[in-house]
């Protein structure tokens, strides 16, 4: 695709001139060859739309592919035979460390956990450490740190969270990072949870995610990042930079004018790929026409990479080297302050506040901590407030960490209390809002990386000015305090941990920090000089004097400090003693002669802002005379402060207007004819320049009367706005006095509950009855002790399922029984027997809170088998034996369940076995199974429930071996309303006597 390049202004913003080079945070590695990895991460539902994706992409991409599935461990996988029949590039299951190629597939084997490491792949087997398995995101967050801008991760169907933690990294180093939309895929909880991220570029269906990768692969500015061709590079102008800051600015309030040029290219580059757009006039255009464009590139400028106890050993310094000193410096009830500037999503500020409770132990409920977690984007800070992360952090903390300072809800983790009230977050642009003040540590990490040398500088003072005067400050692996090292002496060199020095902070100390001001440059106040970038206006200097001039110069600001010297000024200029700042003034460093002429030329140019030019002036050097022309040119920039370029020129050098012939010069006059005519020429500027001094003074002093009835306007409204604040006094006193009432009506109210709390819970304990109380989730929220004994629970199951108790009763179905209860509000009673045969009255009732709303179920049992009522069961029982015993006829007596309750003698003795192989047995059990007939279940399991009672019913069996019967059974059953107290009685007589011709037919009822 050809690149259209914008009509370049006159100079352009490139790199060389900006004077920045890249951190090693911000250098990307572009190997030769390869041009682009993608990582494709899925699970469960995730092989169907990646196999659509390879069948629209063509094998000559020149892009290197590297799936990675949740696949189970210990067995072949047929993954690459699946895909070799959806695209020609070659296939590679990494066994072993491969390099990476373009135009191949590569694919990583059940039980195998990827990294990337020096353009190859490295396998490695799953960590058997008990945590949770994460392999895609341990391989995105490999893929972002090697490749960094020339990284995309997809995301497509899976369960879980597994890859989303990855896509941030890949986002964070400027990354394309592209998901399937959760409405095409089978399993959306991979999508869903990358998508909650706000990590995500693009959301696709698998068609347009191949059509994506393809536009992706193919364009020039991709191609480029590898190999730094020339007329490739995007190259943005001064005048495209100042465009894209001032609707950045306007959109956001935050300034990236001083942010370093190769991080702000390439996130203009990367938005560039992502909308088909070839050059910056292109994407300006396209910012102008969609605001909400604005927006995602302000958003793609915050660089989020963050997790917790991110490079564990700077933790462990923290905890060993400073924690403990802050700790011995502090005095009486003060309470530690941190400040977290850059705290993105709020896992570092929780980090330090889990490592600072660490080293508290016992003594942390006793020493207020204060920590400020403090960033520019409000979608961070409220993502951090929430303290709600997804289950991927467990890679990052242990078991420990995770049980003490972190809750399990719905399939995420949300910070403790004890945790989440140390911290208070607030969005805040700490090159633009006032810092914290009397602090004990600072911690600013991979924040200064992304800023100019000049907004460093300045973040140092600031930072100097918010800690104590023992205050500790650490920074990322990558930074340093740079040329403010005697501001801070160094503790850990390898950890970035300084310490202040007990100096005063420098005089130039500004807050807030004004670098980019938008006022009249007459009206708004004078920047210091090291916070005006100089490249422009020497760019603007160099093409001046190259075309025109060439003699020596100097470049000054609006109030004549020199800012840069230009050639030999050594004969025209010389520092004056005292302060190193003052001798800077243009106007004190005029050598003997100039001084005149030079106020005259820089105040007129400073008034009319036009070149102003003086001849004939003449300056003292080394006792002798030197005449020179003076030219005062102003420098404007847009977007910066006013600059004028001071020349020096030789008396009648090249590029005066040439003399026409005449008459011959004059003779010289004599020296005291000259000297006259120069205390003239003096007289006469000195006059001009009081007459200047004159009339700004007048100018001055209406400025100072207008300003002086501005002030007397503001003194009225401020007494307005007193008398206001005291309306607002008297209201915030009047509810105070209402919180006052309302709190002690609160605290009648807690009394009157603990007592309610305290009488149910005796209640609960006096009543001799199993009460157990479900919640609407069906989990436990209080029970009896007589509960304990029967349901067979513990203190501990509290807050537990009641599907995950066993309970000492023979209920199946109890958890169905439950939810009917709950859903259709009515009451379920059954009668339910114990291990040990005790009977009890189930009762299952809908339970109703103060709003009279259905939350949970009461369940109840009751004894109807008290030992009240044992002695008449046992008579009842033994004279129920005995009744069967004194029968002559064979007589079994079974319950609801047909287990055998009780025989006679003549039942033994007719079918051959004891009492005791008998009793408790199911009667289908009996003789070895003889009894196990289909005449007998058709009796018993259909007739007898329909019937009640069956006389004669006929059955023929061997039930002795080698000893065919033919019985006649009398049957009842009595049916109790459950399988515990219904009784059936079969009593048998042999029938085998009866003629075989006058016999009623067998398995036939009567």
């Amino acid at each position: 695709m050809p690149i259209t390049p914008a009509p370049p202004p006159p100079q352009p913003d490139s790199e060389a001139e900006d004077g920045e080079e890249d951190t090693p945070a911000e250098t990307t590695r572009r190997p030769s060859g390869l041009l682009l990895v993608v990582g494709v991460g899925a699970s469960a539902g995730g092989l169907e739309p990646f196999t659509d994706i390879l069948d629209a992409l063509p094998a000559d991409l020149g892009v290197a592919f590297v799936y990675v599935a949740h696949q189970a461990s210990g067995r072949d996988s047929a993954l690459a035979d699946i895909l070799h029949m959806h695209t020609a590039m070659p296939i590679v299951l990494v066994k072993e460390e491969v390099a990476l190629e373009p135009n191949h597939v590569y694919l990583a084997p059940p039980g195998v956990q990827l990294t990337v490491a020096e353009l190859g792949l490295v396998p490695s087997a799953r960590p058997d450490d008990g945590t949770q398995y994460t392999p895609i995101d341990v391989f995105m967050a490999s893929l972002a740190k090697e490749l960094e801008t020339c990284a995309v991760g997809v995301i497509l169907s899976g369960s879980g969270a597994d890859g989303s933690s990855g896509l941030r990294e890949i986002k964070g180093v400027g990354g394309i990072t592209i998901v399937q939309d959760p409405e095409t895929a089978r399993y959306d909880s991979m999508p869903r949870a990358a998508i909650a991220t706000g990590s995500v570029d693009l959301v696709l269906n698998p068609p347009r995610i191949a059509e994506e990768l393809q536009r992706i692969g193919r364009h020039p500015y991709v191609r480029s990042s590898y190999a730094r061709r020339p007329g490739h590079e995007l190259v943005i102008h001064q005048e495209q930079r100042h465009c894209i800051f001032t609707m950045l600015r306007n959109a956001s309030g935050v300034d990236f004018t001083h942010d370093k040029p190769p991080t702000i290219r390439r996130r203009l580059q990367r938005r560039m790929v992502l909308h088909k757009l070839d050059s910056v006039e292109q994407y300006i255009k396209y910012m102008r026409e969609n605001p909400e464009e604005v927006s995602k590139l302000y958003q793609d400028l915050l660089i989020h990479v963050t997790r917790f106890f991110r490079d564990p050993e700077s933790f462990k310094a923290l905890a060993a080297e400073v924690f403990p000193q802050i700790m011995q410096q502090r005095r009486g009830l003060s309470p530690i302050r941190l400040w977290l500037p850059g705290c993105s999503t709020g896992e570092e500020a929780y980090s330090v506040a889990i490592a600072l409770l660490e080293v508290l132990g016992e003594e942390a409920s006793a020493v207020p901590v204060q920590i400020f977690a403090t960033d520019v984007s409000e979608t961070a800070i409220e993502h951090a407030r929430n303290g709600l992360y997804s289950e991927n952090i467990v890679s990052d903390l242990s078991p420990e960490r995770l049980r003490r300072f972190f809750t399990k809800t719905d399939g995420k983790y949300r910070i403790a209390k004890v945790v989440r009230d140390l911290c208070v977050f607030a969005r805040q642009d700490v090159t633009r809002d006032p810092p914290f003040s009397k602090l004990d540590l600072i911690l600013c990490r991979n924040v200064l990386i992304y800023m100019g040398a000049v907004l460093q500088r300045k973040l140092m003072t600031v930072f100097h000015y918010a800690l104590k005067p023992s205050g500790f400050l650490m920074l990322g692996g990558a930074e340093t305090v740079g040329a403010q090292a005697d501001l801070f002496a160094v503790l850990d060199k390898k950890h970035r941990i300084f310490v202040k020095r007990p100096i005063e902070t420098p005089s130039n100390f500004q807050i807030p920090v004004e670098y980019n001001p938008s006022r009249s440059p007459h009206r708004g106040p004078r920047l210091p000089a090291e916070m005006h970038t100089p490249h422009s206006f020497q760019c603007e200097a160099n093409r001046l004097v190259l075309d025109r001039y060439g003699p020596p110069g100097v470049i000054v600001d609006e109030n004549f400090q020199i800012v840069q010297f230009r050639g030999k000024t050594g004969l025209y200029l010389e520092p004056a003693p005292g302060d190193a700042v003052q001798s800077l003034n243009l106007l004190k460093t005029a050598r003997e002669g100039l001084l005149h002429g030079l106020q005259t030329a820089l105040y007129g140019a400073r008034k009319s802002d036009k070149p102003v030019r003086k001849r004939g002036l003449r300056v003292a050097f080394n006792g002798a005379g030197h005449d020179l022309d003076l030219h005062v040119i102003p420098l404007s920039v847009p977007g910066e402060e006013r600059h004028f370029l001071v020349l020096f020129e030789e008396a009648g050098a090249a590029g005066d207007p040439p003399q026409e012939a005449g008459p011959p010069p004059p003779q010289p006059p004599s020296s005291d004819d000259e000297r006259v005519k120069q205390l003239q020429k003096e007289l006469a500027a000195s006059r001009e320049h009081l007459q200047s001094i004159i009339q700004d003074l007048e100018a001055a002093n209406e400025e100072l009367q207008s300003a002086n009835e501005e002030i007397l306007s503001s003194n009225e409204e401020l007494q307005s706005t007193h008398e206001e604040l005291d309306t607002a006094k008297e209201e915030l006193q009047s509810t105070n006095e209402e919180l006052n009432t309302v709190n002690e009506e609160l605290h009648g109210r807690n009394e009157e509950l603990s007592r309610v709390n305290s009488d149910l819970v005796n209640l609960l304990g006096c009543v001799e009855i199993a009460i157990v109380i479900v919640g609407s989730d069906l989990s436990i929220r209080r029970f009896t002790p007589m509960a304990e004994k029967v349901l067979n629970l513990i203190p501990t199951d509290i807050g537990r399922p009641i599907s995950q108790i066993k309970p000492n009763i023979e209920c199946p179905g109890l958890e169905k029984m439950i939810a009917r209860v709950i859903d259709t509000v009515t009451i379920q009673e059954m009668n339910v027997r114990d291990s040990e045969g005790n009977w009890y009255s189930l009762r299952i009732r809908p339970s109703k809170n103060v709003e009279n709303r259905i939350d949970g179920a009461v369940l109840a049992l009751f004894d109807i088998a008290s030992r009240r009522h044992e002695p008449w069961l046992r008579q009842a029982r033994d004279g129920t034996r005995a009744l069967v015993e004194i029968v002559r006829q064979p007589v079994v007596m079974l319950d609801g369940h047909l287990r055998v309750q009780a025989i006679n003698r003549a039942f033994t003795d007719l079918f051959g076995f004891t009492a005791d192989n008998a009793l408790h047995r199911l009667v289908y059990d009996l003789g070895g199974g003889a009894w196990d007939v289909p005449p007998l279940h058709r009796l018993l399991d259909d007739l007898l429930p329909r019937q009640g009672r069956c006389v004669d019913f006929r059955l023929e069996h061997e039930f002795v071996r080698g000893q065919p019967m033919q019985l006649g059974i009398d049957a009842s059953r009595v049916d109790g309303g459950d399988p515990g107290t219904t009784i059936v009685v079969l009593a048998i007589h042999d029938a085998t006597r009866f003629d075989a011709g006058t016999a009623p037919p067998a398995d036939s009822p009567s």
